[in-house]
């Protein structure tokens, strides 16, 4: 992949696409190809089929999901693994029916079992029992996972499955009850103003988490160097557990108010870290430690979200 190659980045608005869209313009790639969801419906296998015909595209970067946090995720789970399925099966064999040199996907830690031993590595991938809570959405990873790999045994096509632990940044989805964890804190500590808030579960659960900006660095840093078939994870090295996480947010956001937690909701996964020694053996790192990433997304919340 070279600055004049011509690159299409699925799901440019959301947090990882606009993260590798703003490190490749950075960098000076010229050629990006973008398209929103009024344009281009990724569910409809017609419509990403005209969409690659009409463009000359030779990588892909496959950052489009369905996503949410623990509630959104078991409320919504028919929709988060039939949307998925079919964005990612879309993606995967429209580039291969029209010669893309190769495509990245993007899966997630919960396709994990959820008592895997740690830290995770990638051989621990359909040893175990998921996750209740997001199954639905780690089926729907795997499923992307093993059809790259699929096609990758029958037809050659050249794709990469990156496995990034937990994410946070710009462009996050910030709602108090259907995001992510990060978001859904510094959403929480913002409306509570001094009021009390309330947390899920009892705060005990360890978590890995990675600025996005990290992870765009991954992807490209993967794009051009890695190039096998099977998963590679990506992490930050902080576990943390979502106790410490929550007084960190509320100290970063100036929150003077009480921490509450409903202990009868789940806490999912008890500990997650990765293994991710394969990738920096090939050169990568992180760079962002998580107070530095938490004080920036923070200043993009306060600046673009809610002004």
């Amino acid at each position: 992949m070279h600055k004049e190659s011509y690159i299409y980045i699925a799901g440019h608005n959301g947090l990882v696409g606009s993260a590798i869209l703003r490190e490749l313009t950075r960098r000076g790639y010229k050629n990006i190809i973008t398209a929103n969801k009024c344009d281009l419906n990724l569910i409809d296998s017609n419509k990403v089929s005209k969409f690659f015909s009409d463009n000359k595209i030779e990588y892909v970067f496959d950052a489009a999901a369905r996503v949410g946090g623990i509630k959104a995720n078991d409320t919504y789970s028919g929709e988060f693994i039939f949307q998925n399925t079919m964005i990612q099966s879309n993606l995967i064999h429209n580039s291969y029916l029209n010669n893309v040199k190769k495509l990245l996907f993007l899966g997630s830690v919960c396709i994990y079992p959820k008592f895997a031993p740690t830290p995770v590595e990638e051989k621990s991938l359909l040893c175990g029992e998921l996750e209740p809570t997001n199954e639905a959405y780690a089926i729907a990873k795997i499923h992307g996972i093993k059809m790259l790999q699929a096609y990758n045994k029958q037809y050659g096509f050249k794709g990469v499955s990156l496995m990034p632990c937990n994410l946070y940044g710009p462009n996050d989805n910030y709602h108090p009850e259907n995001s992510h964890v990060i978001p859904a804190l510094i959403r929480k500590f913002h409306e509570a103003k001094n009021g009390p808030v309330i947390c899920w579960g009892d705060g005990t659960p360890m978590r890995e988490f990675m600025y996005v900006d990290d992870l765009a660095n991954a992807a490209i840093f993967s794009m051009r160097k890695y190039e096998n078939a099977e998963l590679i994870n990506v992490g930050s090295g902080e576990d943390v557990s979502i106790k410490s996480l929550a007084e960190m947010i509320s100290e970063l956001t100036g929150y003077q108010g009480d921490i509450l937690w409903d202990k009868s909701k789940p806490n999912g996964t008890p500990k997650r870290p990765l293994d991710y020694s394969k990738i920096t053996l090939l050169g990568w790192k992180p760079k962002y430690k998580l107070k530095i990433g938490l004080k920036k997304t923070i200043e993009y919340f306060n600046k673009e979200v809610i002004k």
